[in-house]
């Protein structure tokens, strides 16, 4: 089995067993052992899939306005965690290329191994539901029939994805491709970065 077909087949349990409660609080319960890949993996398909939910619920143009503002504290929250996750997959092959010889004319890639992985994840779900809006019961044919042209897309787009994030963890595991990532600093959470919160004292 290659990197990208494990890949997919995690991201794909995940997203079914979280919609098996479709409930943005339910409680997750990881599979994997505690700490591998695996793990790593199924958990940030996790907090995609509740996010994705909850992108759906602060768009509710009748919710209460503390509601919303919670929820966006909440996609913050999620968003710091996905990045830290993302970082922790990327420091797993950094871990497992260590030792590879890098070849003194190799490139490095515009995007990280979990980058591109990350939008794996995200795929996973989109793919979920469009096909879901493809055979729902109370849409027109119309829009079955448009979401069956954007399911094709999108598994497309994954075929291709998959090939391209197995194509660079061979490059990089040969040597032609050196791996180097950086963390993301993202200003707006840290109060001391932030001049909103810096200058509320």
């Amino acid at each position: 089995m290659s990197f990208s077909q494990k890949f997919n087949e995690i991201f794909d349990k995940s997203v079914k067993d979280y919609h098996k409660l479709d409930n943005v609080d339910a409680r997750m319960v990881n599979p994997y052992k505690e700490r591998s890949l695996e793990h790593f993996l199924y958990l940030k398909n996790w907090i995609d899939a509740v996010q994705w939910h909850l992108e759906d619920i602060i768009r509710n143009p009748n919710i209460e306005p503390a509601e919303a503002l919670e929820i966006k504290h909440r996609i913050d929250r999620s968003n710091q965690e996905r990045t830290d996750l993302v970082e922790l997959i990327d420091s797993y092959f950094m871990d497992l290329y260590s030792k590879v010889t890098v070849n003194e004319k190799a490139t490095i890639n515009t995007e990280t191994p979990a980058w591109a992985i990350d939008r794996l994840s995200i795929l996973a779900l989109k793919i979920y539901h469009m096909r879901s809006e493809a055979v729902r019961v109370d849409a027109s044919q119309e829009h079955k029939a448009s979401c069956l042209n954007k399911l094709e897309t999108l598994l497309n787009q994954r075929a291709d994805l998959s090939a391209a994030i197995d194509q660079l963890l061979s490059d990089i595991e040969s040597g032609k491709k050196h791996m180097k990532f950086y963390k993301q600093m993202k200003m707006y959470n840290d109060p001391s970065l932030n001049p909103v919160l810096y200058r509320r004292g």
